[in-house]
């Protein structure tokens, strides 16, 4: 495929120890062969494949004066074994912001074309060397904030994805190849009992799907981490317990109460499972305007949560706000904390769980501010979403809403040709659903996807990758 050459800073423009620039294209060597100058006179653009070399970037102004950019090393990789499949130089600088730019300005000034968001990715898919499924992982490795997004973001990047479907793809092909080649020569190919034997084949495939589509909610909580509100009364450490969860202050804690009124979301990596914490404005009568906004946002955020950690102040007894407080969640997936555990306690475990409407709502004691309790209630969260562990093995987890999507797709055309079967309509009726399960498919792996889609998928790519 011939195309521009083109260029970013792939590390990142932020300042770190070493920053590299990498350069993509047919002209990759061409353009360092005017801009470098190894230590020993060498003809720059007959540097091997998977070499190293040391020398300085420079440029030429217009007086003619060459002007000595970095010192730097260059890696030399030839087409195809190379990221983009192209013939592709990184130049590894010092990884100052402004060095970094100069050398970009350096590279492009000499034919290189900035590289869009995802273009390096974007040529690899187009050059064939991954799919989309698995284009789409590198981002997920990148963003991944546990240890357990992590695996299952590198086991759809090394294939997993694309080795599942294409094999159901290929059986539904196998099966479309016989209908047309028994349409077409009857006298050989027998269709005699074929809905029975094609039946059987399509339940098999609806299986191993329906079994991929269901790991989805699994799979974007461990993409995208759990949504956690934490609801309380003013004062009964929310905050604290914020606080405690991030490692920092993050949130304002005094005695006075209502001290919180705005939304404060943090990301928190607990045990294996990421949670995104938000901490709420505290369930009262409203003082004034501005906490009446805060508890508004704070119901909002309640109906959107995947889980609730409803905390109450265990050296208080309960009154109409925490009524409230335990209606809200009731029928919610929460946990109730009696925290500050550490002072003496008015309210029980018992007393409390009498007052909840729904008898599996776990109850856990807890101190926020000494730490307490807090492994019981990370394996608790555990439990409730992972049944006490995340199936991260040899499954397909499915953690793409783009992939569960097509996925279902395929299975509505499948049903269909199943009901077609039940009917009793001719074998010519099951190749047009089969064709649209096929495609449906086809568009995870980007077998069956327009240049659009293409496109969107990749605008939403980090800068130099």
């Amino acid at each position: 495929m011939e195309q521009d050459t083109i260029a970013a800073v792939a590390s990142g423009m932020t300042a770190s120890g070493i920053g590299i620039i990498r350069i993509s294209g047919p002209e990759a060597f061409l353009i360092l062969s005017r801009i470098f100058r190894p230590r020993r006179e060498t003809d720059v653009t007959k540097y091997k494949a998977n070499t190293v070399h040391y020398g300085h970037i420079v440029r030429n102004p217009k007086d003619g004066d060459t002007e000595l950019v970095d010192e730097c090393l260059v890696t030399i990789l030839r087409a195809p074994h190379s990221y983009t499949a192209e013939d592709t130089v990184e130049i590894n600088t010092h990884g100052g912001t402004f060095v970094m730019q100069r050398v970009l300005d350096t590279v492009l000034s000499n034919g290189a074309r900035a590289a869009e968001p995802g273009e390096f990715t974007k040529r690899a898919f187009l050059n064939g060397r991954i799919d989309l499924s698995e284009a789409e992982a590198v981002m997920d490795v990148i963003r991944a904030g546990n240890e357990d997004a992590l695996t299952s973001s590198l086991m759809q990047l090394s294939g997993s994805v694309r080795n599942a479907i294409s094999e159901l793809r290929e059986t539904i092909l196998n099966e479309l190849s016989f209908i047309e080649a028994a349409l077409d020569d009857p006298e050989h190919y027998e269709l005699s009992g074929y809905g029975d034997k094609l039946a059987e084949v399509l339940s098999g495939i609806m299986k191993k799907l329906r079994k991929m589509s269901d790991t989805f909610g699994e799979g974007r909580l461990i993409r995208e981490g759990i949504m956690t509100v934490i609801l309380g009364k003013p004062n009964a450490g929310k905050s604290t317990l914020l606080n405690m969860l991030t490692g920092s202050e993050r949130a304002i804690v005094t005695d006075i109460e209502g001290t919180t009124r705005d939304i404060l979301e943090e990301q928190v990596v607990f045990g294996n499972v990421t949670l995104r914490m938000i901490d709420t404005a505290g369930i009262r009568d409203a003082r004034d305007m501005i906490e009446q906004i805060g508890i508004m946002k704070t119901r909002e955020y309640v109906d959107k949560a995947d889980l609730i950690l409803a905390v109450f102040d265990s050296a208080r007894p309960l009154d109409r706000n925490d009524d409230e407080i335990l209606s809200m969640i009731s029928g919610r997936r929460a946990v109730v904390l009696l925290n500050k555990s550490d002072l003496e306690n008015v309210l029980t475990v018992s007393g409390i769980r009498e007052m909840i409407h729904d008898p599996k709502v776990p109850v856990i004691t807890l101190s926020a501010k000494e730490g307490l309790g807090i492994e019981e209630l990370q394996q608790t969260v555990r439990d409730m979403f992972f049944s006490g562990e995340i199936h991260l093995n040899e499954e397909v987890v499915i953690t793409n809403a783009r992939h569960r999507r097509a996925i279902d797709e395929a299975m509505q055309s499948l049903k269909l040709v199943q009901d077609s079967i039940d009917a009793g309509m001719p074998e010519d009726f099951y190749s047009i659903d089969l064709m649209d399960a096929y495609s449906k498919l086809g568009e995870i792996i980007g077998e069956e996807t327009g240049d659009d889609l293409i496109d969107m998928i990749f605008s939403r790519f980090c800068m130099g990758k």
